[in-house]
């Protein structure tokens, strides 16, 4: 798919502006493009993250594979689209949160009848995200409410948002403390709160004592930690130190990552360039594009990582690329942007489309549900991706709010 980066560029560049489809074979070859370009941004994430713990490594995944969404999210304001940034983030939440972690459950739950994750952490992620969309929220209800005239509410906004942002990056920061310093042993494989994942053994006579031991596992975790290593529940981790031999050197990775963000900004400036035109004929709705294409470009990176390590049951690095993703987006780069466009006189707010902020809602109240117990199974993961199915099926016919009066605006 790397081919698709040049016919790209070459269809921006030799097309005339008064070709009627140019607007959409430029959308189409560039989409295409930053799919293989998420993919060499994903390995050499991956390569630097086989170089440092598991923690880190979600996380330096989580933040390399949101540069995609941040350099689109970027460009479109300097634009001044800001309905195209907030859709494009929020909807980078939504699928990281049901398509990724869904495919992340539905993979694993194929080769694991059970598997399990931090119980402690993923209460934590949780309130994290709960706090973002009342962050998100909040903003609309003080323009559903408030009575002072348009310049005067635009401005209120545009106030609360910049407080809140700050709040939120305040946030943002004391999560990189606790995951990474004073709370690290939490987020350790290892940690004796973690639920042991089981796998699907019909053949041998360990079946019986299988079954038998998922109505008491909670009470035997720990004669399970030591037992399940040995007897091959987890043999698939026992090949992980041949599997994490780093294959480029430590300046090659970083090259790679260099080169291939100055490529994904390049390609994701005739990206947005061509989505007015693609949506000027009302065949397909600029919050479909922002919600749901986007995104899933966007995210190509999260998608290679998560599920290929879930399969390899170590659903906690799976959880904190994918979550650690969403609560990355939520508490730094929405609050980063609202900052930047105060910076560059662009009036970027919290005040979202209000769809858009309820179906944000429902969705982390549904993943709240599914995580809560600490395990997960394919069908768990069938249903976070049923979710997103509906949702996107929804905002293809949704065609957007109209501004109203005291919102902001260029």
């Amino acid at each position: 798919m790397l081919v698709f980066i040049p016919i790209s560029w070459v269809l921006n560049f030799a097309l005339p502006k008064s070709y009627s489809n140019k607007d959409t074979l430029v959308f189409v070859f560039s989409f295409l493009a930053i799919v293989p370009l998420a993919k060499l941004l994903a390995f050499a994430t991956d390569e630097l993250s086989k170089r440092v713990g598991q923690t880190l490594a979600g996380l330096i995944n989580a933040t390399l594979g949101n540069a995609v969404e941040l350099i689109v999210a970027i460009i479109a304001l300097v634009k001044c689209q800001i309905p195209l940034v907030q859709a494009s983030l929020i909807g980078s939440i939504l699928s990281n949160l049901l398509l990724v972690l869904g495919m992340c459950f539905f993979a694993g739950g194929l080769k694991f009848s059970e598997q399990g994750f931090g119980v402690s952490i993923t209460q934590l992620n949780s309130s994290l995200l709960t706090l973002s969309v009342i962050a998100v929220l909040l903003p609309a209800a003080f323009h559903l409410f408030v009575t002072t005239n348009d310049s005067t509410e635009s401005n209120e906004i545009l106030k609360v948002s910049r407080g809140v942002a700050i709040v939120l990056l305040f946030i943002y920061g004391s999560y990189l403390v606790f995951q990474l310093y004073s709370h690290t042993v939490l987020y350790d494989d290892k940690h004796e709160g973690i639920f042991r994942s089981t796998k699907y053994d019909l053949k041998k006579k360990k079946s019986s004592d299988k079954c038998k031991s998922e109505t008491a596992l909670t009470e035997s975790s720990n004669d399970h930690s030591n037992e399940d290593p040995e007897q091959g529940n987890v043999a698939a981790n026992e090949e992980e130190p041949e599997e994490e031999v780093p294959e480029l050197n430590l300046f090659m990775a970083l090259f790679l990552l260099a080169v291939v963000t100055v490529f994904v900004a390049v390609t994701a400036e005739w990206l947005v360039d061509s989505i007015g035109g693609l949506t000027a004929n009302g065949q397909i709705s600029e919050t479909f594009v922002g919600i749901i294409l986007l995104p899933i470009v966007g995210n190509a990176a999260e998608h290679a990582t998560a599920v290929t390590v879930s399969v390899k049951d170590k659903l906690n690095l799976s959880l904190g690329v994918a979550v650690g993703s969403s609560i990355q987006i939520s508490l730094f780069v929405i609050p980063f942007t609202v900052i930047l466009g105060w910076i560059l006189g662009k009036p970027m707010s919290f005040l979202f489309d209000p769809y858009e902020s309820v179906v944000l809602f429902l969705s982390v109240l549904t993943v709240n549900y599914v995580v809560q117990d600490g395990k997960s199974n394919w069908l768990e993961g069938m249903i976070l991706m049923c979710l997103y199915v509906i949702l996107a099926i929804t905002f293809w016919f949704y065609p957007g709010a109209t501004s109203s009066p005291g919102a902001p605006s260029c």
